[in-house]
């Protein structure tokens, strides 16, 4: 990649974070919650005094433009500021939770993006067929189906039905972290991921299968069934490069979905990861939390794309030759 075209991304990253950052304040800002009562709580029986000060220590009470210019100082300097909900920075509560969710996150989007792309293929191959029909059926009812409803059917069929999988959570209850193998880190991360893959599967199947469909009525492929090619010639040869950049293509852009449907299955699973993060500082108004998580993620997404972007030239030398 040229130093040019690098520069056009840090400066396509850096208008990025300004304007999530500036729309993120200006949403949790004015949402329908006080942050001070849900610091305090509803029964709290503090002083006006007690609460003018906490009010205070958190600049509660400064306008809104000098809140955002204060954070945004601080933030320039690498400090996000103190969580209202947990009482401890922002950075640490990120990669705290982060240190869980990457796992589930990267789990979740290798097996969909590898199954979605062979179960395509397979699709593509037989058009037509009971196979095809079957997941394409199965694949339009998952797009439909919302992130939570899936998740508390999984857990009720495969943890209360059936009772293989602990219905939440990270680690057994009542076990020491120091007790916690690699093995029960497994268990526990199955149905969350499985929740996490079906949601994302369906859109690298059917983008897939028909790219192949397409690829499979094209005239050089026609060609090379005359010149004597069969089915797995064709597909070795001609189909897998031409499906892998747009497969490619789709995975990347699922980041931000898959950001999305991470936070609902974390809090069906009850999995202490950024989702779950998230909706507690939406819940309590914590403005410096949520500002934090929002330029993590965005930061996750467009690393995303620029990897993406990175792996064209690799797929295709077209694109490769149009760089130089």
């Amino acid at each position: 990649m040229k130093r040019k075209n690098i520069l056009f991304e840090l400066l396509r990253m850096i208008f990025l974070l300004i304007a999530v950052s500036l729309v993120a304040f200006i949403l949790i800002t004015k949402a329908p919650i006080d942050p001070l009562v849900s610091y305090i709580g509803t029964n709290s029986t503090l002083s006006q005094e007690a609460k003018e000060e906490i009010a205070d220590y958190w600049g509660l009470n400064d306008p809104l433009p000098q809140r955002f210019a204060t954070w945004a100082k601080n933030a320039l300097h690498g400090d996000l500021g103190t969580s209202i909900t947990y009482k401890r920075p922002v950075s640490q509560i990120i990669a705290e939770r982060f240190s869980y969710s990457i796992w589930l996150m990267l789990l979740a989007w290798l097996f969909s993006g590898v199954l979605g792309f062979i179960i395509g293929i397979l699709c593509g191959l037989y058009q037509g067929s009971v196979f095809d029909r079957l997941v394409k059926l199965f694949c339009l009812a998952l797009k439909s189906a919302p992130t939570f409803w899936l998740g508390l059917l999984v857990v009720t069929l495969f943890s209360v039905q059936l009772g293989w999988f602990p219905i939440g959570m990270a680690a057994p209850m009542g076990k020491l972290a120091s007790e916690v193998t690699l093995g029960d880190r497994i268990y526990h991360l199955v149905l969350p991921v499985l929740t996490l893959t079906l949601v994302s599967i369906s859109e690298v199947v059917l983008y897939t299968r028909q790219k192949l469909v397409e690829i499979m009525h094209s005239d050089f492929i026609l060609y090379a069934r005359t010149r004597g090619e069969n089915r797995r010639q064709l597909v070795v040869r001609h189909v897998l490069r031409n499906i892998a950049l747009p497969a490619i293509t789709v995975q990347f852009s699922s980041f931000s979905e898959l950001f999305g449907g991470m936070a609902l299955a974390e809090n069906v699973f009850a999995y202490p990861g950024i989702g779950t993060a998230t909706t507690a500082a939406a819940l309590n108004a914590d403005v410096p939390l949520l500002l934090g998580i929002a330029i993590f993620s965005a930061l996750f997404v467009f690393t995303g794309n620029l990897i993406a972007n990175l792996l064209y030239g690799i797929f295709d030398p077209r694109m490769r030759e149009a760089r130089r």
